[in-house]
């Protein structure tokens, strides 16, 4: 087999930032998903980004789930801590790390399948506890790992690549996220990388729960298979000794347009994604406003993208718990049992 390993040198012109690292020292093992997947656009933003804010990648602590998103910390970050996590818990376990120790950056990657189906739990008290975070979705509305079955955010009359309709409401996160507490709510799609990346550079400047929903189109299992080129009928019309499957390599979607706009992305499938953008002049602070405003767009078939509400006083976990300002890992049997006198008082003062 061969194996394709990142050279170590950099080029001695490409650019530093103030910590004197590179983009390349953001980054992690070589990507094994699909060519032309969106995943892969939003690990290489979430890399620009920690480029930029000048992130010691020591100081991050990366989690995620089971799934195709649950593979991509692996492909940016390489020397921050990290913890692959069983389907759906990401946010429990993030929430004890965090409770240890505030002073690590944590960002927690999940999909649609992770987070809005088996996780839906986690997620819940996740983004009702307010723990500091940054905690994006891969929302490509299918479950990549298992062969394309509907998630839960797939959308009503999609079809997927076996010909199966989806008769399912779907789930909306940024609203359930909105309504359930999180004080940094944003949508972006992954390959708008000029809007994507401020909006992970705001998340990670955020104190309390910040939560970034993005359209990552799944480039394996969005071809109909009613289709004469489908995988499917090409298998079923074909007598193989053995089924397989080859994905043709796609090219990575782009796009770019102004504040206000729409756009329209046709996918690999042939089928049209609406995004719309909000603009200038959109007030991201009234969080009722913000779920009729998705609403109201998304009755027109548009997935409203940017940031859509933001809480300019919020509090994070540590502070509705009133826990103390040195990390819990850090406080000795001196700290957590002061003595004699200081108990007497705590007792006193509940009486």
């Amino acid at each position: 087999m061969t194996y394709l390993a990142k050279p170590k040198l950099h080029h001695p012109t490409i650019p530093i930032n103030a910590l004197g690292f590179t983009h390349r020292d953001y980054e992690g093992a070589n990507s094994t998903l699909c060519a032309g997947c969106g995943h892969d656009s939003i690990s290489a933003a979430i890399i620009h980004a920690c480029w930029e804010l000048s992130i010691k990648p020591h100081r991050v602590a990366k989690l995620s789930g089971i799934g195709c998103s649950a593979k991509t910390p692996d492909y940016f970050l390489g020397q921050s801590h990290g913890f692959n996590t069983v389907h759906g818990r990401m946010p429990s376990v993030l929430t004890g790390a965090n409770l240890a120790n505030r002073e690590l950056l944590y960002l927690g990657v999940s999909g649609d399948g992770d987070s809005a189906s088996i996780g839906m739990g986690q997620f819940v008290h996740m983004m009702r506890r307010g723990v500091n975070m940054v905690y994006i979705v891969e929302n490509n509305g299918v479950y990549g790992l298992t062969k394309g079955q509907f998630s839960a955010t797939a959308d009503r009359g999609s079809v997927s690549k076996k010909g199966v309709t989806n008769t399912e409401t779907p789930l909306d996160l940024v609203a359930l996220a909105i309504q359930l507490g999180a004080t940094f709510v944003a949508r972006s799609f992954s390959g708008d990388k000029p809007q994507l990346v401020p909006l992970i550079k705001a998340a990670m400047t955020h104190k309390g729960v910040s939560f970034i929903d993005v359209i990552s189109p799944c480039v394996s299992f969005n071809n109909r298979a009613d289709s004469s080129q489908s995988y499917e009928y090409v298998r079923a019309h074909n007598d193989a000794v053995n089924p397989f499957d080859f994905i043709t390599p796609r090219q990575e979607i782009t796009v770019d347009y102004a504040p206000g706009a729409t756009a329209d992305v046709q996918l690999h499938d042939g089928s049209v994604l609406r995004l719309r953008k909000i603009d200038a002049n959109y007030d991201p602070t009234d969080s009722v406003a913000a779920i009729s405003y998705v609403h109201a767009h998304q009755a027109k078939g548009e997935v409203v993208t940017g940031l859509l509400y933001v809480d300019p006083n919020a509090r994070d976990l540590h502070e509705h718990l009133n826990t103390v300002a040195a990390p819990l890992n850090t406080l000795t049997a001196q700290d957590l049992c002061p003595g004699q006198a200081v108990l007497n008082g705590i007792n006193a003062g509940l009486r």
